[in-house]
């Protein structure tokens, strides 16, 4: 089997949610952070004919970049990794015990929605840029816009971007940490209930993430 460009760039994305992973057998890969507020789900091009459990994912991609042209060979324990069309290069690849490893155990039911909004990727790559330059660890939706601040701080610097969202006109003040804003880069459609839960669907790619409010979030007050 070989992986495909979008595959391993999905394999890295979901490494910096959790370094452990569980790929069960069939095409659908999912993760979830070690405090359990960002849970990612992905269907890939390739079907895995095996479920098993890698604990370093970041230690597994590192050891596909070995080869050029990477062919994987899965055993029960074990991956085999040779170099397509040239022979003697291996790499054997132990599985991690699935005891020890991270997942997710159930999948997620996103609850209705008060606030929709398209998210290009222009405004995610600012708004991220905009966090790094001014320091800003919080990210609040609200007023139809996007801006990043420090909420525990009333004279921090903050960046505001509009947005075109859709909602029952209802106030709401909707808090996220810039930290958990771990997306691959592109265009997403946007949910975001008052149950302090969001939903961002990647418009290309089959990849969506489910991240968690934080406590001060407030709708309808």
């Amino acid at each position: 089997m070989k992986l495909s460009e979008q595959t391993v760039s999905i394999l890295k994305n979901f490494s910096a949610i959790n370094q452990n992973l569980i790929i069960k057998q069939g095409s659908e890969i999912a993760t979830v952070s070690a405090m359990k507020n960002i849970v990612a789900s992905a269907k890939v091009e390739e079907s895995f004919p095996i479920e098993f459990a890698i604990y370093d994912l970041n230690e597994f991609l590192s050891a596909l970049s070995l080869f050029e042209k990477p062919d994987l060979d899965f055993q029960e324990n074990y991956v085999l990794i040779t170099e397509s069309g040239f022979k003697g290069k291996s790499l054997k690849y132990w599985f991690s015990d699935s005891s020890v490893v991270t997942s997710p155990n159930k999948e997620v039911t996103m609850p209705s929605s008060e606030v929709k909004f398209p998210l290009q990727s222009n405004v995610l790559s600012e708004v991220q840029k905009a966090a790094a330059v001014i320091g800003a660890p919080d990210m609040v939706l609200e007023d139809d816009k996007l801006r990043v601040t420090d909420k525990k701080n009333d004279t921090a610097n903050s960046y505001s971007i509009p947005l075109d969202t859709e909602s029952n006109g209802a106030s709401y003040k909707f808090w996220f940490k810039v930290e958990n804003l771990k997306l691959l880069p592109g265009c997403y459609d946007v949910e975001v209930s008052s149950k302090r839960i969001s939903h961002f669907q990647n418009k290309k790619l089959p990849v969506g993430y489910w991240i968690a409010l934080e406590p001060e979030s407030s709708y309808g007050n």
